[in-house]
């Protein structure tokens, strides 16, 4: 494949950046969900900052950090860290390291190079090039195609790995397999993280969690607490009453300096040239 025109919105799901206002808490929760993710973050004063990738989680972590200038979050679509990071997913499943302790000297690069951008589109042609560079060959690969394959089953709908494998011609075990290498997790570890995940969605809305339990997938209200317990560490209401309390939101687009969350467009193309 020709990689400088493979589209970015074809393997980037979601870019979210945030700056918040002096002296103000970024809060940041840490839901799982199946992705891997690649944070920025330029301290205060702009000079100093970070480069992390956060692989996918078993089960939730909330951070609040003072002192930041800026943070840019890129998430993945499950099952293209092999190409795109050069690693495993499973290497970096439930744990957030420095990109140079996977790309080395390129991702200390990269972290100088955003640290000095100017624009928020400044920092997104960075990471682009910088995953075109680093982009594996081939760039697609039966396990890949077979696990993101499976991923869109299961977002869909499908709940039985057995199923999953039955549709895709191909053993539970060897979809097992394919699925932890490329997505991190297993098959019937991210069913589960799609069922709480639209529980989230439907809590943002609705306190009946009787109804939110059967729309979710659930067997009854008491698997959904269950499950908001072993993965989120909160019980529903819980974490509805943390929703509501949190200082940082998505956000209206209002400006270049706004202390609220904003959505980043894609560039259209990744290019190493």
């Amino acid at each position: 494949m020709d990689l400088p025109t493979v589209a970015l919105p074809r393997f980037v799901e979601d870019v979210r950046a945030v700056a918040p206002a002096p002296g103000q808490a970024f809060d940041l929760e840490w839901l799982p969900d199946g992705r891997t993710t690649l944070l920025f973050r330029a301290l205060e004063g702009g000079r100093k900052g970070d480069l992390w990738v956060a692989g996918p989680r078993m089960r939730a972590i909330f951070k609040s950090k003072t002192g930041l200038a800026r943070t840019v979050i890129l998430r993945f679509k499950p099952g293209w860290s092999v190409p795109l990071l050069g690693v495993a997913a499973s290497e970096l499943t439930d744990r957030i390291v420095p990109l140079e302790d996977v790309w080395g000297r390129a991702g200390r690069e990269l972290c100088g190079e955003l640290l000095a951008s100017r624009s928020r589109a400044d920092v997104m042609d960075g990471v682009a090039r910088a995953l075109a560079l680093r982009a594996g060959q081939p760039f697609e690969t039966a396990s890949g195609q077979l696990a993101r394959r499976a991923v869109r089953l299961l977002e869909g709908g499908e709940v039985r790995v057995e199923s999953v494998a039955d549709r895709l011609g191909v053993t539970a075990r060897h979809l097992r397999r394919a699925f932890t290498e490329n997505v991190g997790i297993g098959p019937k570890e991210f069913a589960r993280t799609v069922r709480l995940q639209r529980a989230v969605r439907m809590a943002a809305t609705s306190r009946d969690w009787a109804r939110i339990a059967a729309d979710a997938g659930y067997y009854d209200q008491a698997h959904l607490i269950a499950d908001f317990r072993q993965l989120l560490g909160l019980t529903p209401g819980a974490f509805s009453r943390r929703a509501g309390g949190r200082t940082t939101r998505p956000a209206p687009d209002v400006g270049p300096e706004e202390a609220g969350w904003r959505k980043v467009e894609l560039p259209l193309h990744i290019s190493s040239g």
